[in-house]
């Protein structure tokens, strides 16, 4: 079964008195575990497909599967409770909250959806800061850790809730070449060690350099696939 299958989807935003077709009848597929990339210049549609997919905005029109659910017909209360249980997010900014502690930052997503023991909280949360090398860091605030160390709390934050997708909009923008490297390859071996699907937006080569599969958007279509698997479109 596929973890994303989107039908037919549009997203058409009024700004004023212009439409704005942002997203015009995309169709795709997106399996458990993979690694995919979808690229395109500014305005293309990136962003708004991320935001589609994680239940942040629904399409205009058509369908859109994610985890088995119609996410397009969820209400604003349960896409919050779905995105809680299915869905993690890395941004290119990375999101922390500046008052709480690495530590803290992470165990955030398990404090927002009920039915964590502090216990359990605790077990995961120092289990994926371990799995990225942050436990001597737990105790330190984000102004207090570079970019790339932000990075690797933002990926273990997004990985906590064992979520079957993960979206990362731009995850590498504002890192240096290596520590970029760094964090694709901490991506790497979450979806092999944990099978969770990774889902880019972005400008990197390097990124899409280690995608399996490749999108690309222009100006709110898809305009191209190929598959690194097996050589095809």
């Amino acid at each position: 079964m596929s973890l994303v299958r989107a039908s037919d989807i549009s997203k058409t935003y009024q700004a004023g008195e212009v439409e704005v077709r942002a997203i015009r009848g995309l169709d795709f597929e997106i399996e458990p575990a993979s690694f995919v990339s979808f690229v395109g210049p500014s305005g293309s549609g990136k962003t708004t497909l991320l935001n589609l997919i994680g239940c942040l905005d629904s399409p205009t029109s058509g369908h859109l599967t994610v985890a088995g659910t119609d996410v397009a017909s969820l209400g604003r209360a349960e896409g919050a409770t779905f995105r809680g249980k299915n869905i993690g997010f890395v941004f290119q900014d990375f999101n922390l909250i500046p008052v709480l502690t690495v530590f803290e930052n992470v165990e955030y997503p398990l404090l927002v959806v009920a039915g964590y023991s502090a216990r359990e909280r605790r077990e995961r949360v120092e289990t994926l800061l371990e799995a990225v090398g942050m436990v001597d860091q737990s105790k330190k605030f984000p102004n207090q850790i570079s970019g790339g160390q932000k990075q690797r709390v933002a990926v273990a934050r997004a990985l906590v809730g064992s979520p079957k997708l993960v979206l990362a909009d731009e995850p590498t923008a504002n890192l240096d070449h290596d520590t970029a490297f760094m964090v694709i390859n901490l991506m790497k071996s979450m979806k092999a060690d944990r099978k969770t699907a990774f889902i880019f937006s972005t400008h990197d080569p390097k990124i899409v350099g280690e995608a399996e599969i490749v999108y690309t958007l222009e100006d709110g279509l898809l305009v191209g696939r190929e598959d690194r698997r097996t050589g095809h479109a």
